[in-house]
């Protein structure tokens, strides 16, 4: 039986989605085939690299990706938005699209700070994604399993 794709979207594919699609790749148990992509592509943020690399995913090879590499060539049990601006922006009729799903997150890049404050805030992004991403995994499963202690950095 073919595995459920899933496609995470963002505006850029820099951040959010990108730490989406990794975060479900290391917690799915090779569950389902994992994608992301972004309104207009605009390269893989230094800093999503970093807070990935903490949790031992290697993602230095990942790169950004328009939205247009796969509307309309795949069909996907589960488009998830990761942001407002994708949600409000990605085509309402998206085909070959199962399930529809919302989980905004604020945009790290956004930031403005030190490094150590913007990769903290990277951190923190990445920590709410992935806890949500456990929290669906569990919801899927029907498990009441409480999820891991929240992690405020590496």
């Amino acid at each position: 039986m073919p595995k459920p794709k899933v496609l995470f979207l963002c505006s850029a594919n820099s951040a959010r989605s990108q730490m989406a699609e990794a975060l479900l790749r290391k917690h799915g148990d090779d569950r389902f085939d994992v994608y992301s992509c972004g309104i207009e592509a605009k390269g893989v943020n230094p800093y999503t690299i970093r807070v990935l690399e903490e949790l031992g995913i290697d993602t230095s090879r990942h790169y950004s990706k328009d939205i247009r590499e796969y509307m309309g060539k795949m069909n996907f049990a589960y488009l998830i938005t990761v942001c407002s601006a994708a949600d409000r922006n990605c085509p309402s009729t998206f085909p070959g699209i199962s399930k529809r799903m919302h989980w905004p997150f604020d945009d790290p890049a956004a930031y403005e700070g030190s490094d150590a404050e913007k990769l903290e805030t990277f951190r923190t992004v990445r920590n709410q994604i992935e806890q949500k991403i456990l929290a669906w995994l569990q919801e899927l499963d029907g498990a009441t399993s409480p999820a891991p202690a929240d992690r405020t950095s590496a």
